[in-house]
């Protein structure tokens, strides 16, 4: 795709923008840098109060669909009405579809997203006709938006899938979407060989693409100091069971326990943040711990840059939720902040253990104690994992490498 072409690729997202969610922002930004022109439909408006500076540069028009199906039903239900008069068989198919999958797993998001996706074929599609291909991020809901989305326009579809979306949908509905759309793309080798091995004879259409960062930033950002006691620990992290954080909490009280002297800062928000308040008062860890909530990009990098050590106690959630390759772990080897983290999922696909960092067994405090003290203590075994943790970023995860590879699996399997 050039930039004079005025095709334009729809992004149909969870929620725009949303803090949580910087690597969407930039690969969109950088996108339109490259000559793409994304229009953005979001699923939902924000929730937090403030954005990154990367949203504030993006350029693309913004529609969002109705939210609540039955606060915003006659929204909804007038273009699906519309629709199904203009376009019959399409909404037929459509339907059956929806009814099919709604026997199947019971849940009402069902009807939603194909009202969602006649409300947006109806209203925004047709007023944009430059709007030739529907791309979901995420591939639950916003996937599920572009798949009943393509049926109804005809429109071609493909879906960016990450973690969470993947491990917690059911497998044949995830095989479904997978054959249904042009290509798909997702952001780990661990991810895509799951995929494959669900999509059997459609696996070729499955694009390994990392998220990486934005290397230029860190240029200038090395940490490096020696640390000493009283030693300063970082999680950034979203607060819910996948990341592991009760393992964290229960580490630092081990080495509480035997006289190491440390501060910890989490960086985050989320559902669980009464059940860890609880624990760290439990573990008697208040004096020691403080929880600063949700804080901008830059903020947070600056936390990086007055840290000793960066901690993460990822877990496979019993729903099945897990992380992929958590962007903060990237930047914690880009500032020069050595990493200690689980061995869940695709972070040994980052950290290599004892070269860019070090992994323990999720769900082990006293291995991950054992093991902070090692990345706090062994100047050799530091040393070593912050020159190798750099050198894979920069030459591994940056994001401009990344996304002109994303560019050309777009232009490839939409344009030419």
């Amino acid at each position: 795709m050039t930039a004079a072409s005025t095709s334009a690729i729809a992004y149909i997202l969870k929620g725009y923008p949303r803090i949580s969610e910087t690597f969407i922002s930039n690969e969109i930004l950088m996108l339109e840098e490259m000559g793409f022109n994304i229009h953005l439909i979001p699923m939902r408006h924000p929730r937090e109060s403030f954005c990154h500076d990367s949203v504030k540069q993006i350029k693309a028009p913004v529609d969002y669909l109705p939210t609540e199906m039955l606060q915003e039903l006659p929204r909804l239900l007038v273009p699906n009405i519309l629709l199904a008069k203009e376009q019959p068989e399409r909404y037929k198919r459509a339907l059956l579809h929806a009814a099919a999958k709604f026997r199947q797993n019971g849940k009402p998001a069902t009807i939603k997203h194909l009202l969602q996706a006649g409300y947006m074929t109806q209203t925004i599609l047709t007023k944009h006709p430059e709007i030739v291909h529907l791309h979901g991020h995420f591939a639950h809901s916003p996937t599920s938006v572009a798949m009943f989305g393509s049926i109804l326009s005809g429109l071609s579809f493909s879906f960016t899938a990450h973690a969470k979306d993947i491990y917690t949908s059911i497998p044949d509905h995830l095989r479904e979407k997978v054959a249904a759309a042009k290509f798909a793309v997702t952001c780990t080798k661990h991810n895509a060989e799951y995929l494959k091995q669900l999509a059997g004879k459609h696996a070729a259409s499955i694009h390994t693409i990392y998220h990486g960062i934005d290397t230029r930033l860190f240029d200038n950002c090395e940490t490096v100091h020696e640390p000493h006691e009283p030693y300063r620990l970082l999680t950034v992290a979203r607060i819910t069971e996948k990341k592991g954080l009760p393992t964290i909490y229960k580490a630092l009280a081990t080495l509480r326990d035997r006289g190491i002297s440390f501060s910890h800062t989490l960086i985050g928000d989320g559902d669980d943040k009464k059940k860890i308040t609880g624990l760290i008062k439990e573990l008697k860890l208040s004096e020691q711990c403080r929880l600063l909530g949700t804080r901008t990009h830059t903020q947070v990098l600056e936390e990086y840059r007055n840290s000793d050590l960066f901690l993460l106690g990822c877990q496979i959630a019993h729903n099945g939720d897990r992380d992929g390759i958590p962007n903060v772990l990237i930047e914690s080897l880009a500032m020069g902040l050595p990493a200690l983290a689980t061995d869940v999922s695709a972070i040994p696909e980052l950290l290599f253990h004892e070269r860019t960092g070090l992994v323990v067994p999720p769900e082990n405090p006293e291995i991950m104690a054992d093991n902070i003290l090692r990345l706090l203590q062994d100047t050799e075994l530091r040393t070593r994992c912050i020159e190798n943790g750099r050198k894979l970023v920069k030459e591994g995860f940056d994001n401009v490498w990344w996304t002109a590879e994303l560019a050309k699996t777009y232009q490839k399997e939409i344009f030419d």
